[in-house]
């Protein structure tokens, strides 16, 4: 029997050889939604007093849209009974189910480590546990697209995006902590990747990114609100009072933008090029925050911006733009 990755005009197969000249583009753009939810939250954990409480508020907002979004139209409600149905019958691997841990992990792990060791050195460990998982799960064929080889193009665009964040980061990298902390911005890192691959895989079985969105979401809104329950509890810590601006409160819609098009476009792209681009959009767009409306404690260096531009090349040369297509 020909299998699906040697049989040239299988689906599976030419959607290892191509993908639509849009997907890369949206890919970046979906970071840039990152980046600005990024700061939308920071802003609300800093009103709040409470990042843990500011985190649970976003993905509940999402939850509370997706859930809106699909019991609204039929044919979501439909997939999202066959989906809980596969699951209970064992047709598809209940693990599939826990992509949002991907996102609660990073969450938690920014909380924890990010006053610790900063902002900037967070986010390269991030890229780094990202970029390899994303190599691994392509290798591997736990992505939605099957099994992707190790060329070249991606081997160099996936190094030289580390070294790219590593030079818009430089300014603020600096470690007075120890060493072993930079193990959980990594293992965040690693579960980003895993949750790109899980959600493609998802979006994949049901036909839809919103089923495995929706899927995202109940699982990050069940352990933030737990985990921000507990550091109340343990505490006596939380926050008296709610902002009053509702721009503060997008950060969930965006989410749920940023999660669908990542399911949409892992099958297409792959896990690795589908994380050099978000991380590329990511990294651009925090330099154009800083210009457009900057923070209290913004520094633009010129290496920033560098490495910022840099990050974009390494997505096309992973993605292998500029080469010829295989026929």
């Amino acid at each position: 029997m020909t299998s699906p990755h040697s049989d040239p005009t299988s689906p599976l197969a030419r959607s290892l050889e191509r993908a639509p000249r849009w997907a890369l583009p949206a890919a970046v753009g979906g970071g840039l939604l990152s980046a600005v939810q990024s700061r939308i939250n920071a802003r609300l954990a800093s009103d709040i007093g409470d990042g843990f409480t500011a985190s649970a508020i976003s993905f509940g907002t999402g939850l509370v849209i997706v859930v809106v979004i699909v019991l609204a139209r039929a044919d979501l409600r439909a997939r999202a009974a066959r989906f809980g149905s596969d699951l209970r019958r064992g047709a598809l691997p209940w693990p599939l189910a826990l992509g949002g841990l991907g996102g609660s992990i990073f969450v938690l792990g920014q909380t924890f480590t990010v006053a610790l060791i900063g902002v900037a050195l967070f986010i390269v460990c991030v890229v780094a546990g990202q970029t390899v998982t994303g190599l691994v799960v392509d290798r591997s064929g736990l992505g939605p697209g099957g099994v992707r080889p190790l060329t070249v193009p991606r081997l160099v665009g996936a190094a030289l995006m580390v070294v790219s964040v590593v030079i818009a980061m430089s300014a603020g990298v600096h470690l007075t902590a120890p060493w072993f902390l930079l193990a959980l911005p990594i293992v965040a890192g690693v579960a980003m990747g895993l949750q790109q691959a899980v959600n493609g895989r998802v979006s994949q079985h049901t036909g839809h990114s919103m089923i495995a969105t929706l899927g995202n979401f109940v699982v990050g809104t069940t352990v933030l609100v737990l985990v921000a329950l507990g550091h109340a509890l343990l505490t006596g810590n939380g926050p008296t009072s709610l902002p009053l601006n509702p721009v503060l409160y997008l950060g969930g819609a965006i989410g749920v933008l940023y999660i669908a098009l990542g399911a949409k476009l892992a099958a297409p792209l792959g896990v690795l090029t589908l994380a050099m681009a978000t991380i590329a959009g990511q990294i651009i767009g925090s330099v154009l925050l800083d210009v457009v409306a900057p923070s209290a404690d913004a520094q633009l260096h010129l290496l920033t911006i560098l490495g910022a531009l840099l990050t974009l090349i390494a997505a096309g040369v992973t993605a292998g733009v500029g080469l010829p297509r295989r026929r």
